[in-house]
């Protein structure tokens, strides 16, 4: 998965490799849950053929051959569910057409951009409602206009071959709407801020069917909602326009010590990583079976002396060490999971919208959940965490640094509230194998970093998501909720 190949790769061998929020007041209200779909109206071929008629886009029944294709997200294990119809909209006015055909029939929604909804959000038995049709993009004079169904590849190659940047995710399949909507962690984080920092206005569908185009002046609280609110709540977006930066060369390093010094790394990177220049980021990851630790990054200049600094913190023993420079969009393609290939190889196979009929790019069963942590681990967290990557392959720790241009603004002035973390934990569990293990290492971490997770990598599992999700920002947001979908059209079970 993107960076997690890069990682587990290391710069050592190259030198010789999707979500949702808001609802009510009251945060005290219960999660809407999708255990039961709502109630619904009759609805006919007929309906549905009157909705294919309207649409500008294309409509996929289960009776079209594009059918199981269509439904598919990236993990495989939602291909269970079945979706009533999958509309590829064309424009805003689609999007608004299947928003009037739900409502007036009652049929759940989901809003889909490149599917990658770590809790299957995206689709549902309703209508699935996905943006991937609307990809253009065009950058001049430090702005880019970029259609919400554009996945990260071409954001990243397309601006990149233009002389710009937006600072935004790796995983070369994910949408860049649902990324924006929810924050947008990422190598270029630290130093040009959260992808929804660079946004400056948004298109948006509401679910009363009206288009609305979203800034600091023009619907202000819908637009402060939409910069890391999570994606799925308030509306459909269709459009998003960017402040860009300047590419140029790139800066890759990788840092790697023996597994006998894992305690010490850990310990030594998370006093050095948040607090590093912003320029540079950097990514420690574990993975068990056997267990391997490294430490991957990237910069906008030499970190030959952060390195150093690294190292120092660690303490004894000569860590072996890479560092290569590249251009920004070679840079892009490694940190994709897809150095060496074509764009067109960097995208999931087929040839619906968002698909490439060369592409390569694979799904991927797995299972995460996170931590958002305010300060570093004690020694008895280290030695909780390093405790568990023993025995099974098919488990992983990520966890980014944060700081940097992320910790700039208040808390609340976007609706992304961890602008004073340190770093962010991912636990992964690929296959289907090591459910029981991602829930034993993220309860076992729980006490000491209780209170924060990210929600674009929403957790079915957890408890108390509002709060872990939002903090400080939940109750503007559930205001912003009712005011702009009072109905609920737009639900799923971490709806507020």
């Amino acid at each position: 998965m993107e960076r997690r190949g890069f990682l587990v790769a290391g710069l050592g061998a190259l030198a010789a490799a999707c979500s949702g929020e808001p609802r009510k007041p009251d945060a005290s209200t219960p999660a809407r849950t999708s255990s039961a779909p709502p109630s619904t109206a009759p609805t006919g071929p007929a309906d549905w053929n009157a909705l294919a008629r309207g649409l500008e886009g294309k409509l996929i029944r289960p009776e079209d051959a594009a059918y199981e294709q269509a439904r598919r997200l990236y993990i495989p294990r939602f291909d269970r569910i079945r979706p009533a119809g999958i509309a590829y909209c064309a424009n805003p006015q689609d999007v608004a057409e299947c928003m009037g055909f739900a409502a007036r029939r009652k049929l759940p929604v989901a809003v889909r951009c490149g599917g990658h909804n770590y809790a299957g959000w995206s689709t549902g038995t309703g209508l699935v409602v996905d943006v991937s049709a609307m990809d253009g993009i065009e950058a001049e004079q430090g702005r880019a206009v970029v259609g919400a169904g554009v996945r990260l590849i071409d954001l990243h190659v397309r601006l990149g071959e233009a002389g710009a940047l937006v600072p935004a995710g790796t995983c070369p399949t994910v949408g860049v709407s649902g990324l924006t909507l929810g924050g947008g962690l990422g190598a270029l984080s630290r130093a040009y801020g959260l992808t929804c920092d660079r946004l400056e206005s948004v298109q948006v569908v509401t679910p009363d069917g009206r288009v609305r185009e979203c800034d600091a002046r023009r619907d202000p609280e819908l637009f402060w909602a939409c910069r890391g609110g999570g994606g799925g709540n308030f509306g459909v977006a269709t459009s998003l326009v960017f402040r860009t930066e300047r590419a140029g060369d790139l800066h890759e390093f990788s840092v790697r010590w023996p597994w006998s010094r894992a305690a010490d790394v850990l310990r030594g990177w998370q006093r050095w990583a948040p607090d590093a220049p912003p320029e540079i980021w950097s990514g420690l990851q574990i993975n068990s079976g056997p267990a391997d630790l490294e430490i991957a990054g990237m910069a906008l200049a030499d970190p030959g002396h952060e390195i150093e600094k690294l190292a120092g913190r660690v303490g004894g023993g000569d860590p072996e060490t890479a560092v290569r420079r590249r251009d920004h969009v070679a840079t892009m393609k490694l940190l994709a999971g897809c150095s060496g290939q074509s764009v067109e190889e960097c995208h999931a196979p087929g040839r619906l919208p968002g698909q490439r009929p060369g592409g390569r790019f694979p799904r991927t069963e797995y299972a995460a959940k996170s931590h958002i942590a305010y300060r570093d681990l004690p020694d008895d967290a280290i030695k909780t965490l390093v405790g568990h990557f023993t025995g099974a392959e098919g488990r992983s720790v990520l966890i980014d640094a944060m700081g940097g241009a992320i910790g700039r603004p208040k808390p609340g002035d976007t609706a992304f509230p961890h602008r004073a973390a340190r770093f962010c934990l991912q636990y992964i569990a690929y296959g289907g194998g090591n459910r029981a293990w991602l829930h034993d290492v993220h309860q076992a971490m729980e006490p000491y970093l209780r209170g924060a997770a990210y929600v674009n990598y929403m957790d079915p599992d957890l408890k108390d998501w509002r709060r872990a999700y939002y903090g400080p920002n939940l109750d503007r947001l559930a205001r912003t909720n009712a005011t702009y979908d009072p109905a609920g059209t737009l639900r799923f079970p971490q709806a507020l």
